[in-house]
């Protein structure tokens, strides 16, 4: 599929969670119809956009923290979305240069933006695969996969901000626990999800939000988290609220009027690794 394929299937009549996430994050790759939503989602929830840059912070800190202390050199990244910089390819190898990365995404919107994931380094590669984690046999056998990642070594499987748009009804739990069971021993599985537990009725308005713009949004509960690492390692500080999964010193060093607060961020978060 083309670039040019993919402009043609983006929809710009109605509002897109991938953009409507630019949007929260100050990006520029959203339409008046996305904008217009996310205003709408901020009213109900002013959190959101504390929520946005906190996914962006756990993933950048998992990132690192996986490459340096725990030797991982390889990452599939499912439900990538449209890419901010610094990309998590990016993080990876200004730690570890031969850092290899693959991102999927089922969305041709991101395929539009497909180039800015491929700016490697040298030593490292990085590769973009159209593919649907509700089908997980033909993500892991695609050529893109095959070609970068080496499943005798440790791979980290990076699923940030994508399972709460996975539903109930689309197995969840068994989706994960197939892409785990293709990875060696030391692999790594990252996650973040929105969460209720802190701010129940504005999140039940913004759920409604996104399904009204045909967006199933399913929110979990801490306990419903932890069951996506049933079997491997949680690395400490376990399942945490974004923020407070391994803050960085100039986060910890925040008064706590400065400091997001669990509600505002709506994120649990965790990394497990595979025994």
């Amino acid at each position: 599929m083309t670039n040019a394929h993919a402009a043609r299937d983006i929809d710009t009549s109605r509002p897109h969670s991938a953009r409507m996430y630019d949007y929260y994050l100050g990006g520029k790759d959203h339409f008046e119809v996305d904008k217009q939503a996310a205003e709408a989602v901020s009213g109900v929830f002013t959190g959101v956009f504390v929520a946005a840059r906190e996914n962006r912070g756990f993933m950048h800190r998992a990132t690192r923290a996986l490459a340096r202390e725990h030797g991982i050199r390889q990452w599939l990244d499912i439900g990538t979305g449209i890419p901010t910089e610094p990309n998590l390819h990016q993080v990876a190898q200004s730690v570890v240069p031969e850092a290899r990365v693959v991102y999927a995404d089922n969305d041709p919107l991101v395929l539009k933006y497909a180039e800015r994931l491929m700016r490697s380094t040298q030593q490292g590669r990085t590769a973009y695969v159209q593919a649907d984690v509700n089908d997980p046999d033909t993500l892991l056998n695609s050529p893109e996969v095959a070609e970068i990642l080496d499943f005798d070594q440790p791979i980290a499987l990076s699923l940030n901000a994508l399972l709460h748009f996975v539903t109930d009804d689309q197995d969840p739990y068994g989706l994960v626990e197939r892409l785990v069971s293709v990875l060696p021993s030391g692999s790594a599985l990252a996650i973040s999800h929105v969460t209720a537990d802190f701010a129940p009725e504005p999140w039940a308005k913004v759920t409604a939000i996104y399904e009204e713009a045909g967006t199933p949004v399913k929110v979990r509960s801490r306990d419903e988290v932890a069951r996506f690492f049933t079997g491997l390692d949680l690395l400490e500080p376990g399942i945490a609220v974004g923020h407070r999964w391994r803050p960085a010193p100039a986060t910890e060093e925040l008064s706590e009027a400065e400091a997001p607060t669990d509600a505002e961020v709506s994120l649990w978060t965790g990394v497990g690794i595979k025994p």
